[in-house]
């Protein structure tokens, strides 16, 4: 059986959120996914917040809870650079997932002298990159409650590793189990250790309990009894599990720096220093055999204040489309010329750019990117127009309409720029309980218009609290003036009430009229105004 080395940071989901800036260290702190918590904080574990709670039992529990939504993209990110000091230290590291990580123990126990003394200098290494930072102990906390702590278990396998590092002692912070002796270590341990809830209550009803007990049954009998996925449990229970550790390919280093001196603070001559960076970039990621999908853009100016941000591609980019991006994100940054001379030279910066960081964050194969064997696409030429209106006009002249949900028109629709990819967080799929039936209107106003709507007498119409019109619709004009549309047929009103709990509550109603050329409009009282917005084409 292998020797294993596990190194584990408790509670990395409340790290990561310390240290990317969404809550204070020492506060009391829990990770919510799907209105459970995934993680806490040792000061919420004082109060009785514990992780599988409700938001609201955990809620009740720790009134001054802050709550930070999960984000496995974060929790990976904010890991990265944890992994990268582990694999300067050691070869073959294998990411479990972000906070947990497993290697064969006997190569750095060689190196340094023993698996205690290797164990200890991979604790160090990550504690020197701010680990420890992330919180301190808290009084009354319970058993290993001080966040931002690393601990690391040795065992044979894995599994036997893992649980080392999380039953290890808070003072002790390395648990090394000998070998030939994860068996004995693991049989006490009950049998929801094994993350399987179903078979540990199968297991419970026919009195197996500890891990020793489940390990103790023929092999056979438990693989006839529980499939394949019963046997596995049953030879991690016996610290016989022969699973071989996937060592992580570290990525390629793609990122590329350009330091300017003397700082610069024109765009023309930032997109003319870029030029050579977007090259190489592009160069090397071909050489690999790779296309860049999504980049990210950093500067920082002369005061040492940093800006980033992420773009993204419909296809791939090239040298030019990088440049593009580095000057429209410059644009933002740009002050009036001062003098004639100034704006014949072009738009200068705020304050004088002194280095350049461009880091490919997608990349693909070169094979899933190459044109057509006979000839581009005509999707290929329009996105190579649309982009060029993009370069002369700016990112935000060129829009695309993205379906999103929600129950009004004005929600269903997002304008994204072109080759940007729409942040939707109104699914379509979802279902919108009130809203407009299909067939859609073919025409919605980007500004709804202001319009009266009036009975057969000329008196304007209302709806009451029993949602009841005051009088059939006989016509409707423009509110600022106009000749009056007669109303042939009506349909409605649907009355839509949307998040009647808070203040920001929006009640409205909807009828459906034709008018007298036969056209069927879309109407909307909401409040005691009514409006047009869209229109039957």
């Amino acid at each position: 059986m292998q020797r294993t080395l596990v190194l584990w940071v408790p509670d990395w989901p409340v790290i990561a959120a310390v240290r990317d800036g969404l809550a204070t260290a020492g506060a009391p702190i829990a990770v919510m996914a799907a209105n459970r918590v995934v993680a806490c904080s040792p000061a919420a574990r004082a109060e009785g917040v514990r992780a599988g709670q409700r938001r609201r039992e955990a809620q009740s529990l720790c009134t001054s809870l802050v709550v930070v939504p999960f984000d496995e993209g974060r929790d990976h990110r904010v890991f990265a650079p944890l992994i990268d000091v582990v694999e300067g230290l050691v070869a073959g590291v294998q990411v479990v997932r972000p906070g947990l990580l497993a290697l064969a123990a006997r190569g750095p126990a060689r190196y340094y002298g023993g698996e205690k003394a290797a164990a200890l200098a991979l604790r160090g290494a990550v504690l020197a990159e701010g680990v420890g930072d992330a919180g301190g102990a808290v009084p009354g906390a319970v058993p290993g409650g001080r966040l931002g702590d690393v601990r690391i278990g040795i065992a044979d396998g894995p599994f036997a590793a893992e649980l080392a590092a999380r039953t290890v002692a808070c003072e002790q912070a390395v648990q090394i189990v000998a070998s030939g002796a994860s068996g004995p270590f693991l049989a006490p341990f009950p049998v929801t250790t094994l993350g399987d809830p179903d078979l540990a209550t199968l297991l419970g009803r026919l009195g197996v309990r500890t891990l020793g007990d489940f390990a103790a049954l023929p092999a056979e009998a438990v693989r006839d009894r529980f499939g394949a996925a019963g046997a596995h449990r049953h030879a991690l229970a016996g610290a016989s599990d022969a699973t071989p550790l996937v060592p992580r390919t570290p990525p390629p280093d793609l990122e590329r720096v350009l330091e300017l001196e003397p700082p610069l603070d024109r765009v023309d001559q930032l997109a003319f220093a870029v030029r050579q960076l977007a090259d190489e970039l592009v160069e090397t990621l071909t050489s690999r055999l790779l296309v860049a999908t999504a980049i990210r853009i950093g500067f920082r100016d002369e005061h040492g204040t940093e800006t980033e941000r992420a773009w993204l591609h419909p296809r791939s980019f090239r040298a030019s489309e990088i440049v593009d991006r580095v000057r429209w994100q410059l644009s933002g940054e740009t002050r009036t010329a001062g003098t004639p001379a100034d704006a014949d030279r072009g738009p200068g910066l705020r304050s004088a750019i002194t280095r350049v960081r461009i880091v490919p964050e997608n990349v693909d194969d070169l094979a899933h990117h190459e044109p057509g064997l006979w000839g581009s696409a005509p999707d290929e030429r329009v996105h190579h127009a649309l982009s060029r209106v993009q370069s002369l006009l700016g990112h935000e002249a060129v829009l695309t309409a993205q379906r999103a949900g929600g129950r009004t028109l004005a929600e269903r629709s997002v304008l994204v720029p072109w080759g940007d990819r729409a942040v939707i967080t109104r699914p379509v799929e979802r279902p919108w309980p009130g809203a407009l039936p299909q067939p859609a209107p073919a025409t919605v106003f980007p500004s709804r218009h202001a319009v009266t709507v009036v009975d057969a007498l000329g008196a304007p119409i209302g709806i009451d609290d029993r949602m009841r019109l005051s009088a059939p619709p006989a016509g409707f004009a423009p509110a600022a003036g106009g000749a009056t549309r007669p109303v042939t047929s009506w349909a409605g009103p649907w009355p839509l009430d949307e998040q009647w709990w808070s203040i920001r509550r929006r009640r409205l109603h909807r009828l459906q009229v034709v008018d007298a050329a036969g056209v069927a409009w879309l109407l909307v009282l909401e409040g005691n105004s009514w409006w047009a917005e869209a229109r039957y084409d």
